[in-house]
């Protein structure tokens, strides 16, 4: 339990860290005077002062910030006009603003980086997990353990390569080779086309023999730095997050999935019993989610104030105070009721 909760504490602290540290470095080498860099809100538990800026934990861990200079059009005695964020170009401001989700996705592809150098590429082996009943697998004679070795006289060597040849079939039947405890057998199987909902609540029609993976991986040595790899894998599960978030929206995922802060710290909690790698993959997801989620055009997150500089940038002239006003009333309250659903979801896990 206590290296659990220490394991939360260093990783939404990290993340909360890095994002206001992608803030602070731009506003830095934009030469903008910079007030406070704040790890939590309320009062300062601890820190130091150096030069103009106060470093800082403080009380209440729900976040962190970054105080800039004239960021709420305020006069500075403090600092010249020339460090006010509020004269610097729009351009310039919308840099600042989006360094924070930036400086998450940075810290996921860091990650998946260390990981691909230390593990290796994960691969996925053709291990049967559990066979579907009434399913063509059963028909054949697929158990539980099975490891597929060969299809059609092709060797196979992954989970992902033994699906794409099953759906390639089209329905024929295939001769698949399978070491049950050291004994190898042949089964033929016929893979039947089935409708099926995947991860996203979408209908997908494919040739499925009815079995499924038992989640055993081996790594391999990756070629090069490991660069590409990483630079993949970030995308890949920037765009699983974004087509997750899609999915809420057009209620294919139903909004009971969502979750906040509870169901935040049971993934840590479970991830830090897996291991150290596997609670480093968790922190990566979560960094991609952070950004994500901090890029919605909702104002009062950093994709709001990125929207309104880009207008600003568009229309060669700030928007109007009333209009902004109005709108972050707006986007408080929308946010507001997003982290309402999310704790009620929490609350009625935990319950039931």
């Amino acid at each position: 339990m206590i290296t659990s909760t220490i394991a939360i504490v260093l990783v939404l602290g990290g993340l909360i860290f890095f994002h206001e540290l992608g803030h602070f470095v731009v506003a830095r080498i934009f030469g903008m005077g910079v007030k406070a860099f704040s790890l939590g809100f309320g009062p300062k538990l601890a820190g130091f002062t150096s030069g103009k800026t106060d470093y800082k934990i403080s009380i209440i861990p729900l976040g962190g910030y970054v105080a800039l200079a004239g960021e709420q059009g305020e006069e500075e005695s403090d600092f010249p006009d020339d460090q006010l964020f509020q004269n610097r170009p729009a351009w310039q401001r919308l840099c600042v603003v989006a360094a924070g989700p930036f400086f998450n996705f940075l810290l996921a592809f860091l990650i998946y980086w260390f990981l691909a150098l230390a593990q290796g590429q994960a691969v996925m082996l053709p291990v049967v997990g559990g066979v579907l009943p009434d399913s063509p697998a059963a028909e054949a004679g697929f158990v539980k353990d099975d490891v597929v070795t060969a299809i059609d006289g092709v060797p196979v060597k992954s989970w992902t390569q033994m699906v794409e040849t099953i759906r390639a079939a089209e329905g024929k039947p295939l001769s698949v080779v399978v070491d049950r405890t050291g004994e190898t057998l042949t089964l033929t199987v016929t893979p039947q086309v089935n409708t099926f909902k995947n991860l996203f609540g979408e209908d997908v029609t494919v040739p499925m023999v009815g079995i499924n993976q038992a989640g055993q991986m081996r790594y391999e040595p990756i070629d090069g730095l490991g660069i590409w790899p990483a630079l993949a894998h970030t995308w890949y599960m920037s765009e699983v997050v974004v087509k997750g978030f899609v999915s809420i929206i057009e209620r294919l995922i139903p909004v009971e999935s969502v979750g906040g802060p509870i169901m935040l710290a049971q993934m840590v909690h479970q991830s830090a019993q897996n291991g150290f790698f596997d609670l480093l993959g968790m922190m990566a997801l979560i960094s991609i989610n952070l950004a994500i989620i901090n890029l919605l055009p909702i104002p009062v997150l950093d994709g709001g104030h990125i929207l309104f500089f880009g207008l600003e940038i568009i229309f060669r002239r700030p928007l109007s105070d009333r209009w902004k006003a109005m709108s972050m009333r707006v986007g408080l309250l929308v946010l507001l009721l997003l982290m309402s659903l999310a704790i009620f979801n929490d609350v009625r896990r935990l319950l039931g």
